[in-house]
């Protein structure tokens, strides 16, 4: 397929398929930031109200910095994967104390903030700036798969990249990955989403029954009320899981132990 048919395709399918979110409506850092972590492995319909709830309670950076852990991580409940509200908290702390509460506004500055990689500094910069700044994620891949690499081989992003490149309009970067975006997540409903072509898929375990189901089970128990940390073991029903557990937890800052008790970090 020739790219300026492909480029025509992206744009039609963006305007049938858009999909209203309240990072687009409006796209200041901070929010961009807080929807790109809340986003991680995480459908947009569960996002979108925990954004809004999230957003409603900490409306910017300075008062998510000033905030306790402990409050994000309650606010976080139902998204899963607690590091990412960390990873959040301390940005927001960073960005207040090392940048002056000035959002970071180059690729360079945004890969300080904890949690963020080459991809959402990349999101950032073309969501929050509306700067082309090429980058590759999963709704990204389903679209290039699906038409430039039909025959099922393996795909790095070091291919696809170029065609990347190539195609984003450099005039609107933004509207463009937005058309990416709501354009992949479509094919990928209609089955057509061939992440496992993907030389870098890596597939994820099931929740039920692993170490970072019951993870969860603890920061949800922690929520709800302090416990001592015998009632918790109680809770946990003597599961093998639950020591590393709550070792990976101790030691990713989540909670904290004192005597016999456990809390929310701070």
């Amino acid at each position: 397929m020739d790219m300026d048919t492909f480029t025509e395709i992206v744009w039609q399918r963006g305007r049938e398929l858009y999909r209203d979110m309240p990072w687009r409506t409006d796209t200041q850092p901070y929010y961009v930031l807080v929807s790109e972590l809340m986003l991680q492995q995480t459908q947009v319909s569960r996002v979108i109200p925990k954004f809004e709830a999230f957003i409603t309670a900490f409306p910017d950076t300075i008062s998510l910095a000033q905030a306790d852990l402990s409050e994000v991580l309650v606010l976080w409940q139902g998204l899963g994967y607690n590091r990412r509200a960390k990873y959040l908290h301390e940005s927001a702390k960073l960005i207040v104390s090392e940048f002056d509460n000035q959002f970071p506004q180059t690729r360079a500055e945004l890969l300080r903030l904890p949690g963020v990689g080459p991809g959402t500094a990349g999101a950032l910069m073309t969501y929050a700036f509306n700067q082309f700044v090429p980058f590759i994620e999963t709704n990204v891949r389903t679209v290039y798969f699906h038409h430039f690499f039909t025959d099922g081989d393996k795909v790095s992003d070091a291919e696809l990249l170029p065609l990347v490149e190539q195609s984003i309009d450099r005039d609107s970067p933004r509207e463009f990955y937005w058309a990416l975006m709501d354009y992949g997540s479509w094919l990928k409903r209609q089955g057509g989403g061939r992440i496992a072509q993907s030389k870098h898929y890596v597939k994820q375990s099931p929740l039920k029954g692993s170490v970072r189901e019951v993870r969860g089970q603890i920061i949800a128990q922690l929520v709800a009320s302090r416990v001592p940390f015998v009632e918790l073991r109680d809770f946990a029903s003597q599961d093998a899981r639950f020591a590393p557990a709550l070792d990976g937890l101790l030691r990713d800052g989540l909670v904290v132990q004192v005597d016999d008790r456990l809390y929310l970090t701070k």
